[in-house]
């Protein structure tokens, strides 16, 4: 089996971690937070961002990237996008030779506009990167609920020893060549949840939802298109997949933050006391910079980035978003 470690604690990161230890490999997880560490190492349970599931009585925790990251042949970064190339900055002198690099992130790098394949990249420039994406609520996966999701990389070989080692008889992995529309679908999806939210909490229904989430998936596709992406890796479980689940689902953080601010809330107010990070505030400011540096119409995105961040109305915004130039659906 293969010595793997996993850096990043949160919910993601410890169920991937939890996953790699139940399918036999000795698996480390980093952890910046000590509290972390003791409870993994003490009572097997993340009992801080992962709460109430037993993890493997194999899987070890540790703050120090050294230890975790002694040997390891499979290394899967899973910490919040805006802080893996720091991370990574310090973690990187202490990879093995030739690991293969699988990174759970999903985000947009604010000043660079990087992909997280592309930090990872930069920064450990000699590694395979893989990029793991799909519908996952951490909650759901580490409760062992059939899940599916994708391994995308520009080298099959890296994706397959990914696919491999997370692979059981719950989670079932694909692979796929197109790491720029995978990782792309699993950044922006956090988007249009967040404005997903935002049409919940100004009080509108089902029909309202179905159009946000269509026409959001259209905005996706084409700023995948116009950076290379395929898109018909859109219309799969790293796109429409995930960008359902995280605009729908209970467990979704991106969609409460945005049901706050629906509600009336100030960014601030929404966020406050939040221990876990809702990645789609973030990638807001990315996706409105990319657009605009790619010149790429995406009205949604822009609407959630002057509600979030210029104090516009969420109730306004809605009302402008349905005015807009008529057009053919597919021109749109």
């Amino acid at each position: 089996m293969t010595r793997s470690a996993v850096i990043g604690a949160g919910a993601w990161g410890t169920a991937l971690a939890d996953i790699l230890a139940r399918n036999g490999h000795e698996t480390m997880l980093w952890a910046l937070e000590a509290d972390v560490v003791a409870a993994v190492n003490d009572t097997n349970e993340n009992k801080r961002f992962l709460a109430g599931f037993p993890l493997a009585p194999t899987l070890r925790a540790t703050s120090s990237f050294a230890h975790a990251l002694d040997g390891a042949t499979l290394v899967c970064i899973a910490t919040p996008s805006q802080h893996t190339r720091s991370v990574l900055a310090s973690a990187s002198a202490s990879f093995t030779p030739r690991a293969t690099l699988c990174v759970a992130s999903k985000g947009i790098e604010r000043d660079s506009l990087a992909l997280m394949s592309d930090v990872v990249t930069e920064e450990a420039p000699e590694h395979s990167v893989v990029a793991l994406s799909g519908p996952s609520f951490a909650a759901e996966v580490a409760a062992q609920q059939p899940t599916a999701i994708v391994a995308a990389s520009n080298d099959l070989v890296a994706a397959e020893t990914v696919q491999d080692a997370f692979s059981n008889s719950h989670l079932r992995i694909y692979t796929h060549d197109d790491i720029i529309g995978v990782e792309l679908g699993g950044a922006l999806k956090n988007v249009i949840a967040v404005a997903a939210g935002i049409v919940e909490g100004v009080g509108l229904g089902f029909n309202s939802r179905a159009a946000l989430i269509t026409r959001g998936l259209a905005e996706m596709t084409r700023l995948g298109v116009a950076l290379g992406a395929q898109a018909a890796t859109f219309a799969g479980l790293a796109g429409v997949g995930d960008l359902v689940l995280t605009c729908t689902g209970s467990l979704s953080r991106n969609r409460a933050v945005g049901m706050a601010v629906g509600k009336g809330a100030t960014l601030d107010e929404a966020l406050a006391g939040k221990e876990t990070v809702a990645e789609g505030v973030a990638t807001t400011r990315s996706a409105f910079a990319l657009a605009a540096r790619e010149g790429v119409e995406m009205p949604i995105v822009e609407m959630v980035h002057r509600i979030l961040f210029d104090g516009h109305s969420a109730q306004r915004a809605v009302s402008e978003l349905m005015s807009r130039e008529l057009r053919a659906e597919r021109d749109a």
